[in-house]
């Protein structure tokens, strides 16, 4: 009996999110900057010996016990099988830090960690770049979601990172970034969450025929630039200039996304967003495609204490950056 665990972080989007659709990044170039941190999502995956009834067991907010791929309900469970050929017995054990349906990337996480387990399985070691293509592929093609393609490379590369999309490819690159300025991105980006979750293809499907009619391509075109402000700001600001400089941009990106949909955020994310402000954050930004989920906020170490106060009634999440992406933990055959 063979036993793998992978371990694939979730992320915090910053900039350029919209423009990592192929509806948009077919014809325009998209790119974004994001980060992961250290919360993460968990796929177990052994085979099954033949004494039970059932060939597949899936194990996530509710148990699966079938015998066929095509009786699996869990979307990318079914089509990341299909989509490897694969037809073992198999047990697959699904677990994460924090709740799906957020805006972290939790959905493409479990996609790739389970690839990456699947290919583990088969004793192969795949690159991160065809890790996350191939994510893209089930994702969009297989399972046919309306997701964009930051998630799955943010998943497979971790660490901060510029991705440009583009027709044929999609490049990576590094954000250069001290020790320093890593501290204080630690230490002074805020998350909490709302309580709010939604289903990420069900929001942004308003978002996506705004695209397609090209309704949102001012909107996207400013997003894409600030993209590469921002890794100017990150990477050649002093250690003092960089939060404010930041923060700045990240509130005139947030309201810019907000122009995109009207499903993007509602009265209660206003009001939460405002408050923040309010009490002295910078910039901040609801993570993901909107509607609910965590709110991330850039703010003075002075002033923490009193957004703390002012969202006392959410949860604050601490976290730390992370650089590994996803990775095999744990295998035993």
């Amino acid at each position: 009996m063979q036993r793998i665990i992978s371990q694939t972080p979730l992320r915090v989007s910053l900039f350029g999110g919209g423009t990592d659709y192929p509806a948009y990044y077919l014809r325009k170039p998209g790119a974004t900057l994001g980060m992961t941190i250290d919360k993460y999502n968990y796929v177990g995956l052994s085979t099954i010996s033949p004494f039970f009834d059932h060939k597949l067991r899936i194990s996530y907010s509710k148990i699966e016990l079938v015998n066929s791929i095509e009786e699996i309900q869990h979307p990318s469970v079914k089509g990341c099988l299909k989509y490897k050929n694969i037809n073992l017995p198999l047990d697959i054990h699904i677990s994460a830090d924090l709740p799906a349906k957020t805006g972290l990337g939790s959905s493409s996480a479990f996609t790739v960690g389970f690839l990456n387990a699947l290919y583990a399985l088969q004793g192969v070691k795949i690159s991160k770049q065809r890790l996350a293509e191939e994510a893209c592929i089930i994702e969009q093609k297989e399972i046919q979601e309306n997701v964009g393609s930051q998630d799955q490379f943010h998943a497979a590369f971790g660490g901060i990172n510029v991705f440009q999309f583009y027709p044929s490819h999609t490049t990576v690159r590094p954000v250069i970034i001290s020790r320093t300025k890593k501290i204080i991105l630690e230490n002074q980006l805020l998350m909490f969450y709302t309580g709010l979750t939604r289903f990420a293809h069900e929001v942004v499907q308003e978002q996506l025929d705004n695209t397609k009619t090209f309704n949102n391509d001012a909107c996207l075109e400013r997003m894409y630039e600030m993209v590469f402000e921002a890794e100017e700001i990150i990477s050649h600001s002093s250690d003092d200039e960089m939060l404010p400089l930041l923060g700045r941009l990240l509130d005139e990106s947030w309201n810019l996304k907000k122009r995109l949909s009207s499903k993007i955020s509602n009265p209660i994310i206003d009001q939460y967003y405002e408050a923040a402000r309010s009490a002295g954050a910078y910039g901040g930004k609801l993570c993901g495609a909107g509607g609910g989920g965590f709110l991330v906020f850039l703010a003075p170490v002075q002033t923490i204490e009193a957004i703390r106060e002012k969202l006392k009634n959410l949860l604050a999440v601490h976290f730390l950056l992370e650089s590994q992406g996803s990775s095999i933990i744990y295998m035993k055959e």
